[in-house]
């Protein structure tokens, strides 16, 4: 059963590394539309929040903007709630990798919120090319992903999501959104900036259920 969600730090709201929250958060699983109920959703008290001890709310560039969520109660799985894939540890995957964004966030730059969770194809960006000086340059670093550059880009109120990529025929939580450019959603040369999964999976094992 499911015990853990893997969220950004950035929706923690910079709790401490380990901190009670269940009368704080409550996650919804099996939701489709912000503003409907279908009848199958599962609404789930947060036990506790794990950020990662190395995160800075001050100063995300960093990285480490990665977080566990303990449930107070176990998930059912079924046909609407299923367990993410987590990558191998350390797997950088190439240049145009088939990946996908998942979210509510808003829908074009100064927009509104998406009532339903939206789906949008975001050809990976290698760090060689992001990290270029005209690009996100030292604002991203080894442990954060890059993804899009096309028609379609994550959006604020993104974060926290996750960017399920394809690798040897499966699709694995590659990322979860972290930024964007401040200005525009799908500014030129500043694709949606995520934290790379694969860089945290010892970390998260460490973490004991």
């Amino acid at each position: 059963m499911l015990r853990f969600l893997v969220l950004t730090s950035l929706a923690t709201l910079g709790l401490s590394s380990v901190q009670r929250a269940e009368v704080i958060y409550r996650v919804v699983l099996g939701g489709h539309d912000l503003h409907q109920t279908s009848g199958r959703e599962q609404i789930i008290a947060v036990s506790q929040v794990i950020n990662h001890p190395e995160y800075d709310k001050d100063d995300i560039n960093k990285g480490y903007d990665i977080a566990l969520l303990r449930l107070a109660t176990e998930a059912t799985l079924n046909s609407y709630v299923q367990l993410g894939s987590l990558p191998p540890s350390e797997l950088i995957l190439p240049h145009n990798n088939l990946c996908y964004i998942t979210g509510w966030g808003h829908t074009s730059t100064g927009g509104s919120l998406s009532d339903q969770l939206k789906q949008a194809y975001l050809p990976l960006v290698d760090h060689s090319t992001c990290s270029k000086s005209d690009w996100w340059g030292s604002y991203v670093n080894n442990n954060m992903v890059c993804a899009g550059g096309g028609a379609e880009s994550g959006c604020h109120y993104d974060s926290g999501g996750p960017l399920n990529c394809l690798f040897n025929g499966q699709y694995y939580v590659h990322g979860i959104t972290s930024f964007v450019c401040e200005h525009q959603c799908n500014y030129p040369k500043k694709p949606t900036v995520f934290t790379r999964v694969s860089a945290y999976i010892k970390w998260m094992d460490s973490v004991r259920i």
